[in-house]
């Protein structure tokens, strides 16, 4: 087994733990945030107290908030999830990757500018983190693509 697929599955793996590790953080901070100011605590009652309809249904800006915020937590534990298998697959079939681990590192790119602009240093260096490791696995994976053999560890 050529040392770069040793590297490239640790960076796959390491990428699923870190989302994990953010998906957890994230869940924790979102579900136990207490508003720092009276005025925040009245915006926050407001949105839940604020109601509209669209068709049949009616909703609240405070349910979207929470409904997105659990959405997020979801598709983190997706991305460890997917992070983990990539990590088996270049070990075993890397040229089936193709062009995936390549666009899981564009969309963690935009989620760190994201992150930059909207959220604190903490969200944004864990999305750096995790775009450095992604990108460097997609790297190592399409630079010795080998496809249709079967790695085996040695």
């Amino acid at each position: 087994m050529r040392k770069a697929v040793v590297k490239e599955t640790r960076l796959y793996r390491v990428a699923s733990v870190v989302f994990v590790l953010f998906a957890a953080g994230h869940t924790f901070v979102f579900l136990s945030f207490k508003p720092p100011t009276p005025e925040a605590a009245a915006v926050r009652e407001s949105m839940m107290r604020v109601h509209f309809h669209v068709g049949a249904s009616t909703f609240s800006y405070g349910g979207f908030y929470v409904g997105f915020g659990l959405t997020i937590t979801a598709y983190l534990l997706l991305a460890a999830l997917l992070t983990w298998h990539l990590g088996g697959v270049a070990r075993t079939a890397p040229g089936t990757i193709g062009a995936l681990g390549c666009g899981f590192f564009a969309l963690q790119l935009v989620c760190l500018v994201l992150c930059w602009v909207y959220f604190s240093a903490v969200p944004a260096a864990l999305s750096a983190f995790l775009a450095v490791c992604l990108g460097s696995a997609a790297w190592i994976t399409r630079s010795h693509p080998e496809t249709g053999a079967r790695r085996v560890a040695t």
